[in-house]
């Protein structure tokens, strides 16, 4: 996929994937007590609906990290709009191989990003970061059901084929240091709350779209279509977790 048609596309919506506010909410409050002024880190961001969330439900610093500058830009717009700014430190960096000090983060967030290094591998990566019983809370795409349609294992296993069950995910978590504490599958309606604005943002743009641009819109569409004939069979799923580093 042609990378700048890809960021033409996705430029100024307000979410990169599945998710919203009372998703991120609702995490949140399942996780136990974070300690005083805890040291909060948004792993690729995007353009960090969900860092807008965290910042005004725990009113801390938090650290937003994307490799994407534009993305991390348009954050700081809207932190500033809604006066969150104070509160979020962007910072352009690659997931993997984050510039943070070992042990030192209390929270370590990630929505529809982990993929990006494969669950296990992103784990891996994370553990280090986290303080002794520090706390994670990642989305990760998951198969739902093992009587998987054809034409949703056919897409998944191209574009992602190392996606796991929620036991297969658990289990890979647990071997890899972690407790978990808890794990909710995202509604559908989060879904749509990212599809939604990148249909219409689609329609706006068509009229003048380059073909490397169309090629980007019918792979979109593709994905769109599958969920809706498919989107019980896989889903986000929410992965609670805790370093057992204590």
């Amino acid at each position: 996929m042609n990378p700048e048609a890809f960021f033409t596309l996705y430029s100024d919506l307000p979410q990169f994937g599945p998710g919203s506010a009372a998703c991120t909410l609702e995490a949140l409050k399942r996780l136990p007590t974070l300690p005083p002024s805890p040291r909060v880190v948004d792993v690729g961001c995007g353009s960090g609906r969900q860092t807008l969330v965290l910042a005004e439900a725990l009113r801390t610093r938090i650290l937003a990290v994307d490799l994407h500058q534009p993305y991390l830009d348009q954050l700081e717009r809207d932190a500033r709009a809604r006066r969150l700014d104070a509160f979020i430190e962007t910072r352009q960096a690659d997931m993997a191989a984050l510039d943070v000090p070992a042990g030192s983060v209390d929270l370590l967030w990630s929505e529809g990003a982990i993929y990006h290094l494969g669950f296990g591998p992103g784990l891996r990566r994370f553990r280090p970061l986290l303080a002794p019983g520090g706390l994670a809370a990642v989305t990760e795409c998951t198969w739902l059901t093992d009587a998987r349609p054809a034409e949703a294992a056919r897409f998944w296993t191209e574009g992602y084929p190392t996606m796991g069950t929620t036991p297969e995910n658990r289990a890979t978590a647990e071997a890899e240091g972690y407790e978990v504490l808890d794990t909710f599958t995202l509604p559908h309606s989060a879904w749509w709350d990212y599809y939604t604005p990148l249909l219409q943002r689609m329609e706006r743009l068509r009229p003048t779209a380059a073909p490397a641009l169309r090629e980007v819109f019918t792979a979109t569409e593709e994905e769109i279509a599958l969920f809706r004939r498919h989107g019980d069979s896989y889903g986000y799923v929410f992965y609670l977790l805790r370093n057992r580093n204590t």
